[in-house]
């Protein structure tokens, strides 16, 4: 009988400490816990955004004097929604046309003229990929890969993503 006090006691407080610890985020508090995500390689500092488009200033000036008279457009805006749903449309064609999609490439690109006004400039999005049907998971976690570098190209048969809207105004630096 004595053993069995002591178990089902036991049993007690592993079960009360096991609550207390696992649970103890939720006694108490009514907000969630937000898990804090780590940047990417890439991230840069408004700063350093500054630089790079101030930078970016004399080129603009040059092409956007000798062709635009209204002054060309200096940034793109995607949605969210937008960029989400290319980017899902983008995987399946590609794995459609035997690629294993890796990412994204952003060229410069002109709206065509228009009403003898020329087009404003604008960007957009072509897939890129590796092909083959494997997936780069599955590739890069190979016991024995040797590809050290990344070799990927454009999937010149998928569809591109011009989906952006220009600047507000067109010329406005960085930030708008």
């Amino acid at each position: 009988m004595k053993k069995i006090l002591l178990l089902v006691v036991g049993f007690v407080l592993g079960a009360l400490a096991t609550y207390l610890y696992c649970c103890k985020s939720e006694v108490g508090t009514a907000e969630p816990v937000i898990e804090k995500i780590a940047a990417p390689k890439g991230v840069i500092t408004p700063g350093q955004a500054k630089v790079l488009d101030r930078a970016f200033d004399l080129r603009h000036k040059l092409i956007s004097d000798s062709l635009v008279k209204q002054g060309d457009n200096r940034s793109s805006w995607y949605s969210l929604s937008g960029l989400r749903d290319y980017l899902d449309y983008a995987e399946q064609q590609s794995a459609g046309l035997g690629y294993s999609m890796n990412g994204i490439r952003i060229y410069l690109g002109a709206e065509p003229d228009s009403n003898g006004e020329a087009g404003l400039t604008t960007m957009f999005l072509i897939p890129t990929g590796i092909r083959g049907t494997a997936s780069l998971e599955t590739s890069e976690a190979s016991m024995f890969s040797f590809n050290f570098v990344e070799t990927t190209s454009d999937i010149e048969d998928a569809d591109g993503f011009d989906g952006a809207k220009p600047g507000d105004p067109p010329t406005a630096n960085y930030p708008q």
